[in-house]
C-alpha cells in the first residue's frame, strides 16, 4: 500500500491503539465513559496522483470548500476494522451522497494510522469488478467502481481476508477479496427495493439500505441492518436480517431493532457474541443542535418477548468524560457530527467510534467549517465481556 500525508497539519493526534487506560475525574465519577484518545484527519485530505472528482457537484464553496478537485478525497468513512497493529482499514462511501453526484468518486477502503501530531493514510485499495460479476451497466469502461455503481455504507471482514460490504442502493451485500476485486454477483435483500435498484418497486426511502453490518464471532453469520423502516412495517422498526456465509443465502431469520424515535436513524454495527450487538443510534442534527448520538447494546434474545431486540444503553457520544481535556476540549466531550457511522471494539472495555464528515457538507464541530474526520477511543467502566474472537488480533 502507498504511504499517503494528509494535506495540513493536524494539531493534537494521538495513536488509537496505545494510551487506552486514563481514571475518570472524581467530578464525573467511576461509572462514566471516559475519552482516551483523540485524532483527527483534516477534510482536505487526498489521495495523490488519483482521479479527478466532484465533477458533478456545484462550484459554489460548500462550507468554504468548492469542487471540483484534482484527486480523490479521503473521506466519508463508513465502517471500520481494527488491524491489531495501530493501523484501521476503513471504509469510505459513495463519495458526495448521491447516485446523481458520485460518478467520478471511486470506491475505496482506505488505512490509516494516526501517529503522533498528523494522521498517516498508509494506503488503500480501489473496488473493482474485473470478472464482470455485476449484472447492470457500470460507470467506468474499465470496471473500476464508483459511488454511482454502489453506495458501500459497512464492512466486516471476510474468511479469506476480504471483505464483506454493506450498500444502500439494492440493498445489497458485496463480496471482495482483499484486492478490491468483486468475488461475486451482488446479492439483494429479498423483497426490500430502494429507489436506485432497477428491480423495484421501492419499498424502502432512498440512503436507508445497509447502513451497519456485523459478522458473528465464529464468521458463519452476517447481520446487515437496514438505516430505514420497510414500507409496512412499524415505523422506527429496523429488519436486522441473517446471512449464512457459506450457503451465500440468508437464512430466513430477521430480528427488529427498534428506534427510539422514527426520526432516528442507525450509524453502524458491531458483534460482541453470538447474541449482544453494539449499534450507534443518532439524529440528524448537529453542532448544537444534537441531542441523540448513542451507542446501545442490543440483544437479540429478546428476553422481554415484545417482539424487538432489548437494548441497553452503553454511550451517550454527547456527554463522555474527558478528565485530561483530551483535543483542546473540555471535561465533558462532545461528538456532535450528523452521521457517526463507525464503531469496534478494541478491547472488553473500550470502543473506537469514527464520524462520517458528509465532505464537504458537514459542519458539526465549527458551524460554517466543514468537518474533519475525527476518531476517538472510550473507555466504558466496565468490560462489555465479548466474545474473544470479536476482538483485534494482536
Amino acid at each position: 500500500m502507498r504511504r499517503i500525508v494528509s494535506r495540513a497539519a493536524v494539531a493534537g493526534l494521538m495513536v488509537l491503539g496505545a494510551g487506552l487506560v486514563a481514571a475518570p475525574s472524581e467530578a464525573h465519577g467511576p461509572s462514566t465513559p471516559t475519552l482516551t484518545s483523540w485524532a483527527s484527519l483534516p477534510a482536505l485530505t487526498f489521495v495523490p496522483g488519483s482521479d479527478p472528482a466532484g465533477s458533478a457537484l456545484s462550484t459554489t464553496p460548500v462550507n468554504g470548500i468548492a469542487a471540483p478537485w484534482d484527486d480523490q478525497p479521503v473521506q466519508g468513512f463508513s465502517g471500520v476494522l481494527p488491524n491489531g497493529d495501530g493501523t484501521y482499514d476503513v471504509l469510505s462511501d459513495n463519495g458526495f451522497g448521491t447516485k446523481a453526484n458520485s460518478p467520478d468518486f471511486l470506491l475505496r477502503v482506505q488505512r490509516i494510522a494516526p501517529r503522533g501530531a498528523e494522521v498517516d493514510v498508509l494506503g488503500g485499495i480501489t473496488l473493482t469488478d474485473p470478472f464482470r460479476k455485476v449484472p447492470f451497466a457500470l460507470t467506468r469502461a474499465d470496471r473500476v467502481l464508483t459511488g454511482s455503481d454502489f453506495d458501500p455504507e459497512s464492512i466486516t471482514r471476510a474468511a479469506d481476508g476480504g471483505y464483506w460490504i454493506g450498500d444502500e442502493f439494492g440493498p445489497y451485500l458485496l463480496h471482495f477479496d482483499r484486492g478490491g476485486r468483486l468475488l461475486t454477483a451482488p446479492i439483494p435483500l429479498p423483497g426490500v427495493f430502494a429507489p436506485e435498484n432497477p428491480a423495484g418497486p421501492a419499498n424502502i426511502a432512498s440512503s436507508k439500505g445497509f447502513e451497519g453490518q456485523a459478522k458473528s464471532p465464529d464468521g458463519r453469520y452476517l447481520y446487515p441492518l437496514l438505516e430505514g423502516t420497510v414500507a409496512g412495517d412499524t415505523p422506527g422498526d429496523l429488519r436486522f436480517n441473517e446471512f449464512d456465509v457459506r450457503r451465500a443465502a440468508y437464512t430466513g431469520k430477521r430480528f427488529v431493532y427498534r428506534l427510539e424515535s422514527p426520526a432516528n436513524a442507525i450509524g453502524d454495527a458491531f458483534a460482541i457474541d453470538a447474541d449482544r450487538f453494539l449499534v450507534i443510534e443518532r439524529d440528524n442534527n448537529q453542532g448544537d443542535a444534537a441531542a441523540v448520538k448513542r451507542i446501545y447494546l442490543a440483544d437479540k434474545r429478546d428476553r422481554n418477548h415484545d417482539g424487538v431486540m432489548d437494548k441497553t444503553l452503553v454511550v451517550d457520544l454527547l456527554a463522555i468524560a474527558n478528565p485530561k481535556r483530551l483535543g483542546g476540549f473540555g471535561t465533558t466531550f462532545r461528538f456532535p457530527f450528523v452521521t457517526i457511522e463507525s464503531v469496534a471494539l478494541l478491547s472488553g472495555d473500550t470502543l473506537v467510534v469514527l464520524n462520517d464528515n458528509n465532505f464537504p457538507g458537514s459542519s458539526g464541530r465549527t458551524p460554517g467549517v466543514a468537518d474533519n474526520d475525527e476518531y476517538i477511543t472510550v473507555k466504558l467502566p466496565k468490560s462489555l465481556n465479548p466474545d474473544p474472537r470479536v476482538l483485534p488480533a494482536r
